[in-house]
């Protein structure tokens, strides 16, 4: 059976990886090819160099490439990006018109021109059919209003970091990772929303980056607050710096700092030098009754003796005349109780002889 030749393709900067069939192209990485997607021709760029497959592990719907860009196409693309910005205007001034509450992002040409896209923020869902109509009738072609997110604003718009670099999710980072405070807290950040914000107003994504990293070098330090027996004397860790390994410690008020390794190699001498002094100060007899095996102990039963008195206790037959008893109906003892009667509150006073 014969494989299929793949190659993975690009519409955008940093934007999702598709993979279509190569045919017999000679492609590399940089190429410039036309191909059919669903929403019909497009322009796209070789990310990945061709790879070849089994027919069964082919992407559903795999598309085919249609053939290497021309000079026409690039002339068009070209075209298409100067008209974009046109219809961004546009857009914006009959936005304004209509005292709608979105914020225009971009405007996107299709390759063969016919469709529009404008994508858009807004807080809630806005009610954009009239804005459609104007804009079908000025561009005479299909229109379609696409609302994003913060994220895929700053993503689609670009600039610059709190670092001075270009934004991460506009350079090379195609698709987002949840972000949480946990992250900041885990690398000793300071939990200033200023400094841990990106432009989009959320998190920033390089908190992932090292997030997994700062928890492993972490298991091999001790907790802040640990208090650890040193050749010296008891003393506490009182702060730790994860990247370079070391720890901060503070005994009657001094503070000292000691790497990882230097650490573990004054508890190691600490506890040897413990265990010397126990074993001079202590007698010959426990010497050799702590070197015997000891037998495990058995945790004590708790059990109360009356109930165990009623399990254990035999019970005596039951006669015949005692089983009748129990088996007569509940009708007859209920006839047998008497009910009292009622108190009365109220109570009339008596007559008197006397009349008053």
């Amino acid at each position: 059976m014969d494989g299929l030749k793949i190659v993975s393709i690009s519409f955008h900067t940093a934007g999702k990886i598709f993979d279509f069939d190569s045919q017999d192209f000679e492609l590399s990485l940089g190429d410039k090819v036309i191909v059919e997607t669903e929403r019909g021709r497009a322009l796209g760029k070789v990310v990945r160099d061709v790879r070849e497959i089994t027919p069964d592990e082919a992407p559903p719907k795999l598309k085919s490439i249609l053939r290497i860009a021309t000079e026409s196409d690039l002339q068009m693309a070209q075209s298409n990006a100067l008209r974009e910005q046109e219809a961004l205007q546009f857009c914006q001034q009959r936005v304004k018109q209509r005292k709608m509450e979105m914020k225009l992002v971009r405007a996107e040409y299709l390759f063969d021109g016919s469709k529009i896209i404008f994508y858009f923020t807004a807080d809630g869902r806005i009610d954009f059919r009239e804005l459609v109509r104007d804009l079908a009738q000025h561009f005479r072609t299909r229109i379609e209003m696409r609302q994003i997110g913060v994220r895929d604003e700053a993503k689609q718009v670009g600039g610059l970091g709190i670092c001075g670099r270009e934004l991460c999710c506009s350079n090379h980072l195609r698709e987002f990772v949840p972000v949480s405070v946990k992250m900041a807290k885990a690398q000793g950040l300071a939990l200033n929303p200023t400094k841990i914000s990106g432009q989009c107003g959320r998190l920033l994504c390089c908190l992932a980056y090292e997030y997994e990293t700062y928890n492993e070098m972490k298991k091999t330090l001790p907790k802040c607050g640990k208090k650890l027996l040193l050749e010296t004397g008891p003393a506490e860790v009182i702060s730790r710096d994860i990247l370079a390994q070391k720890v901060t410690l503070i005994r009657n008020g001094e503070r000292r700092q000691l790497h990882i390794d230097d650490l573990n190699k004054e508890i190691k001498a600490a506890e040897k030098k413990q265990d010397e002094t126990v074993g001079t100060n202590s007698n010959p007899a426990d010497k050799q009754a702590a070197q015997q095996p000891q037998k495990p102990r058995r945790k004590p039963v708790k059990s109360n003796h009356r109930v165990a008195k009623k399990h254990n206790a035999e019970k005596p037959p039951v006669k015949p005349e005692q089983k009748a008893k129990q088996e007569e109906p509940t009708q007859e003892k209920s006839k047998r109780r008497r009910r009292r009667p009622r108190r009365r509150t109220n109570r009339q006073a008596k007559p008197t002889d006397n009349p008053s």
